[in-house]
């Protein structure tokens, strides 16, 4: 999995709270997404996890002490500072967001802070009646008008008792957090529409045709638009993946459902990406109830559905981008150009399902990338996520060439 991290220096800051002792899987996240960790501790945290356990998984000194002696020619806030690319407090206590909102530098942490140039998450965790303080509420406010990105409490049991919100968001979401600061927003104020999955089409209360897409490839471009800043519709056949973190996601199961969707957001977007794998056709009539065995053979009647690219294609403006994706077994360039040139798209991907490491399941793909001035971009084996930027870096120029 690639990821705006790899190669990237996090200056994670924990305060003093119960829900310190999660920095520790944060940090194991940031660094499985390829990062360099540099964790600064208030001597409060320090009661609730170990400056040696941080060191372990971060593999570098934890810094507690504004005033240490190890020798250096660094000043140590000002370095750390610098080498920052994202900066984050997590937990954050109402104390820190508070010296963070006023400018108050008196320890390792908030110096730091009031140092550094680099996109800053904040992750707060605190007692319920804490969190809705107006003065608390006033700060976030303040700090977020100023660009910094926060996380969210969660709501549940907190460690005083007390039913409410204030629990530390979970270290997966928090890590998604410094991954979107960390990658360049430039998606930012476009609408994106991305269709993922299959379609079921049901032949009675129990049994439906559909096909072996995954939504794995959707899903990747889906995150990735969000990640760089636009924002994304997501119109998703039945999955068993998780939602895309802040995309809106638009739930559907036949072919039919997927058509009505994507033609109301249509007018409201201004690219379309087309990945999922839609059924051809339908069973002419459902029946109400579970079709029994009675011959050897049985016969559906199939009626075909309507082709939501090709009206796609029809209906977008002369200022939208699409891009369409061909699944082909044979003469994948020949019949994918014929594609997009009949559906009126301005890219397409195409893949070919015998390829290996390419298709369903895959979190790879090997794909060939075709333009409508005949061009065409043959790509090696990648992971998707990863194909799902390149993806988005053709449509980001394509867009601009259209002004």
């Amino acid at each position: 999995m690639s990821s705006s991290l790899q190669g990237k220096n996090v200056v994670l800051c924990i305060t003093g709270g119960i829900a310190a002792y999660k920095a520790a899987d944060l940090t194991s996240r940031l660094r499985k997404l390829g990062a360099q960790v540099y964790i600064i501790m208030t001597e409060s945290a320090t009661h609730f996890i170990t400056p040696l356990t941080l060191e372990v998984l971060s593999e570098h000194r934890v810094v507690t002490d504004m005033f240490d002696r190890t020798f250096t020619w660094e000043v140590e806030h000002i370095s750390l500072a610098k080498r920052a690319d994202v900066f984050v407090i997590a937990p954050a206590t109402a104390n820190i967001i508070g010296k963070a909102a006023h400018g108050i530098a008196d320890d390792m942490v908030s110096t730091t802070l009031m140092a550094t140039k680099a996109p800053m998450v904040i992750a707060p965790a605190m007692n319920t009646n804490m969190y809705e303080n107006p003065i608390v509420q006033q700060n976030i406010a303040l700090l977020k008008a100023r660009g910094v990105s926060f996380v969210e409490p969660a709501s549940g049991r907190l460690a005083c008792g007390d039913t409410g919100k204030g629990k530390l968001a979970d270290p997966a979401d928090i890590a998604h957090a410094i991954e979107t600061a960390a990658t360049p927003h430039d998606l930012e104020g476009l609408s994106v529409l991305v269709t993922a999955g299959p379609t079921r089409e049901a032949m009675d209360p129990v049994r439906f045709i559909s096909n072996h897409s995954t939504g794995k490839m959707g899903y990747a471009i889906a995150q990735r638009a969000q990640m760089r800043g636009a924002k994304v519709t997501l119109v998703s056949g039945p999955v068993a993946l998780d939602a895309p973190a802040n995309v809106s996601v638009i739930p559907i199961t036949s072919a039919m459902e997927m058509y009505d969707a994507v033609m109301e957001q249509l007018p409201l977007q201004d690219w379309v990406i087309k990945a999922a794998a839609v059924g051809d056709y339908r069973p002419e009539t459902q029946a109400n109830d579970k079709l029994k065995k009675k011959a050897d053979e049985m016969s559906v009647a199939l009626v075909k559905n309507p082709d939501i690219l090709k009206e796609i294609g029809m209906q977008k403006r002369d200022n939208q981008t699409v891009c369409g994706f061909s699944m082909e077994t044979r003469d994948l360039i020949e019949n994918s150009r014929a594609k997009l040139e009949g559906k009126n798209c301005d890219m397409l991907v195409a893949n070919n399902l015998k390829t290996a490491g390419a298709g369903f399941a895959h979190d790879t793909n090997v794909a060939t990338l075709l333009y409508r001035d005949g061009s065409s971009e043959p790509l090696s084996l990648m992971q998707k996520d990863s194909l799902a930027d390149i993806v988005l870096d053709r449509m980001l120029a394509l867009h601009r060439k259209k002004g």
